[in-house]
């Protein structure tokens, strides 16, 4: 802060608070002692004000404010470039420095554990109690406005405790997922298939590959639908609609993995459209070793013994 603003900002405090105990100070020379029948001579709507004076208790209540104000600024920064002589304020007070000490604190406390675990396989991690814990907060905190606090997702969102991943779920893969995040898109066909293509591409996705029915009115021709997405579609998905993992592309066999719906409409509208999804990476944000529980919590959840825990907290909350 320059010295001018400085000083403009410690002229006006102080200046306000010289003003403030003068004003104090001077009405209270003035008034009344003790209770009177003397108005002070205006009415409002049949009510009078009488001449009395302040009570007591709040001339002194508000005395202690500003001895307490006084008190404050020479403590804590407050007045421009002055840092208060306190210790700890040397590069001055603000919201963020407040947080960092904070933040410092819990990683002198919480540091030994953290570095523990990340110094240990993600799949080592998973099976220690006190870890699944802690990475069950950082989920609550930080994944499940997405994924949900079951972890079984939403619409856009994949479920996190079955076996359908777009990137892969093994251990060390859900935690470059984290960290680094995703970027996944599915590209829009509507204008390059037109619309009867995109219905038999769908039908052939939810038909032959996904093994769902079909509405009797839906007019689709499987044959053509399978020789569009054998030229379109296998580039990602394969020649059997498994899925690419490298890319991102989900699984086409597993309906669990249709994260925008599996109705008829529904895989149309993304054929049609595409689709645009995110993974933000939480590196910056939480740092590797938070990640590590993270990554072991997320994986302890497809396997049966984390849903099997995760069933039974959900029934002790």
């Amino acid at each position: 802060m320059t010295t001018f603003w400085s000083t403009w900002i410690c002229v006006l405090t102080l200046g306000s608070l010289i003003g403030l105990t003068w004003l104090l100070i001077g009405t209270r020379k003035g008034e009344t002692k003790g209770s009177v029948d003397q108005t002070m001579g205006h009415s409002f709507d049949g009510i009078e004000e009488y001449d009395n004076p302040l009570p007591q208790w709040w001339f002194l209540l508000f005395a202690g404010t500003l001895v307490f104000s006084v008190g404050y600024l020479i403590l804590y920064p407050g007045l421009g470039n002055w840092k208060g002589i306190l210790p700890g304020y040397e590069n001055g007070w603000t919201g963020a420095h407040e947080w960092e000490k904070e933040m410092a604190k819990a990683d002198a406390r919480f540091g030994p554990i953290f570095a523990k675990f990340a110094a240990m396989p993600v799949e080592e991690v998973a099976k220690d109690p006190q870890a699944l814990k802690m990475g069950g907060r950082l989920f609550a905190s930080n994944c499940s406005v997405c994924h949900g606090s079951d972890a079984k997702g939403a619409f856009g969102f994949p479920n996190l405790t079955d076996n359908n991943w777009r990137w892969g779920g093994a251990a060390d893969t859900i935690k470059t997922t984290i960290l680094g995040g995703r970027m996944a898109a599915m590209p829009a066909w509507g204008e390059i298939l037109g619309d009867a293509g995109v219905k038999n591409v769908a039908a052939y996705v939810r038909h032959d590959l996904a093994g769902l029915s079909l509405p009797a009115d839906s007019g689709a021709d499987l044959e053509a639908g399978k020789q569009t997405f054998s030229t379109t579609c296998t580039a990602c998905h394969g020649a059997n609609g498994q899925g690419t993992e490298a890319m991102g592309a989900p699984n086409l066999t597993q309906p669990a993995g249709f994260i925008y719906g599996t109705s008829l409409a529904q895989l149309q509208q993304t054929i049609r459209h595409g689709r645009q999804g995110q993974m933000p990476a939480q590196n910056e944000l939480l740092g590797n070793d938070k990640v590590q529980l993270l990554a072991a919590y997320v994986y302890s959840l497809s396997h049966p013994a984390g849903a099997e825990r995760l069933q039974a907290e959900r029934k002790s909350e």
